[in-house]
C-alpha cells in the first residue's frame, strides 16, 4: 500500500508521472481547491473526479494562496497537512501544491485529459481552455448541499461565542 507522503508530488515530479501515465494509456483527471477542513461534500467531490478516468491528481491551493482568496483567517489547516490527509482517499492518486491563485499554470504542466470542477464554477474553470485545446474535457461535478468548509468554520465559531457567552470557554458544566 503507498502512503500518503509518497503520493505527494512536486510539480516536476507530476510532469515525469504524467508522461508515464500518458504512455500506458490511462486517462488522468485533475481538479483543485483548499480542501481546508475536509467534509463530506469533497469526498463526494473526489470521488466523483476519479470515476472520471484512471488516476485522479488534486492541486491543492497553498496556505498563501488559500490566504490571498479567503482572507487571513484562513487556511485552519496547514497545507502539509491538508496535503496528507488529501493523499490518504482511496479517490486521489496524486496531490500537488501551487501558491498561484487559480492553477492555470499547473492545468498546463500537468494537461489533464479530464479538469473536474464543481459546478458552482460553471461560468469559469481555470484551465479549460488548455485542456480543450489539447483534446481533453471539462466536467462539472454535482454538489452536495448544505456542506461547505465555510459553513463548519461559522457553526464552531457560533458555538465558542455561545460557549463564552455562558461562561463554560467551551468545557461541560459536568467535568469542569
Amino acid at each position: 500500500m503507498r502512503t500518503p507522503e509518497s503520493k505527494i508530488l512536486t510539480r516536476g515530479a507530476l510532469q515525469v508521472e504524467r508522461d508515464r501515465l500518458r504512455e500506458a494509456g490511462r486517462t488522468v483527471v485533475f481538479t483543485n481547491g483548499c480542501f481546508d477542513i475536509l467534509h463530506p461534500g469533497h469526498v463526494s467531490y473526489l470521488a466523483f473526479a476519479r470515476r472520471q478516468g484512471d488516476c485522479l491528481v488534486v492541486g491543492l491551493n497553498s496556505d498563501a494562496s488559500v490566504q490571498r482568496g479567503k482572507g487571513p483567517a484562513r487556511p485552519i489547516v496547514p497545507q502539509d497537512e491538508r496535503a496528507v490527509v488529501l493523499a490518504a482517499l482511496e479517490s486521489v492518486d496524486y496531490v500537488v501544491i501551487f501558491d498561484e491563485d487559480e492553477p492555470a499554470d499547473l492545468v498546463r504542466a500537468v494537461l489533464p485529459d479530464v479538469l473536474v470542477k464543481g459546478e458552482d464554477w460553471a461560468h469559469y474553470v481555470s484551465g479549460r481552455d488548455t485542456v480543450e485545446q489539447h483534446g481533453g474535457k471539462v466536467v462539472l461535478a454535482p454538489l452536495v448541499q448544505g456542506r461547505s468548509t465555510t459553513n463548519i468554520i461559522e457553526k464552531i465559531r457560533a458555538g465558542i461565542a455561545a460557549d463564552d457567552a455562558d461562561g463554560t470557554h467551551g468545557r461541560s458544566q459536568e467535568h469542569g
